[in-house]
């Protein structure tokens, strides 16, 4: 089945001195697959990343989707979620409106949001948290609450960048797989960037290793 497919994308970042951070890249993701892209700090995968999700302007190459080229598409009309390391939530808002904020972008009804947001959090094992501060859950249920909010809007494909590493190693090795049983669940395509071979081998079905800005 086709899904995503980077053809020759290279991320060129400006300056006295331009730094090439992705040279030539060319990768496909099956839908429904999980790649992840593994290598050390400053190899380039975070470009990438950007790059496909449309975050970061791409120098040369092309991205599509099931053969449509999106590289020109906004970030916010390419039907692609993304959870960050940190998973920037917004301390504002309960969980519950934090998983149902892209519905309420999209205009979704009141009811139909509701019913999306309980059916996330049933998904990541929280459910009966709506109500409750983002401020008040540990390090692990946050990062939960960032995987519901992304997956609510049933994105086509989900990029994760570094989602565990600000956890211990513990949490960090239980909540890899907890992530990979939600992504098989709800059938998302999903890109994962790591530095951890380990977390690499428990979240993914396929592992594509970075160097210097390429695949080897």
């Amino acid at each position: 089945m086709s899904g995503l497919e980077v053809d020759g994308l290279s991320v060129v970042y400006q300056g006295s001195d331009p730094v090439t951070a992705v040279d030539a890249v060319s990768l496909s993701v099956e839908r429904g697959e999980i790649v992840a892209l593994l290598g050390p700090s400053g190899c380039g995968k975070s470009s990438l990343l950007g790059a496909v999700v449309g975050t970061v302007p791409p120098a040369s190459g092309s991205v599509r989707w099931e053969g449509v080229d999106v590289t020109a598409t906004p970030v916010h009309r390419r039907g692609f979620g993304m959870v960050f390391q940190d998973g920037q939530l917004f301390p504002h808002r309960t969980v519950g409106r934090n998983v149902g904020f892209g519905l309420e972008m999209a205009r979704v009804s009141r009811d139909d949001r509701r019913a999306r947001v309980d059916e996330m959090l049933e998904l990541v094992g929280l459910s009966g948290y709506g109500a409750r501060p983002v401020t008040d859950l540990s390090g692990g249920q946050r990062q939960r609450v960032a995987l519901a909010r992304s997956l609510a809007p049933q994105p086509r494909l989900i990029a994760l960048d570094e989602p565990l590493s600000a956890l211990d190693a513990e949490l960090r090795g239980r909540l890899a797989e907890d992530v990979r049983e939600i992504l098989l669940a709800s059938g998302t395509t999903a890109l994962v960037v790591t530095h951890d071979p380990d977390e690499a081998g428990v979240m993914a079905s396929r592992v594509l290793r970075m160097r210097d800005g390429q695949l080897v």
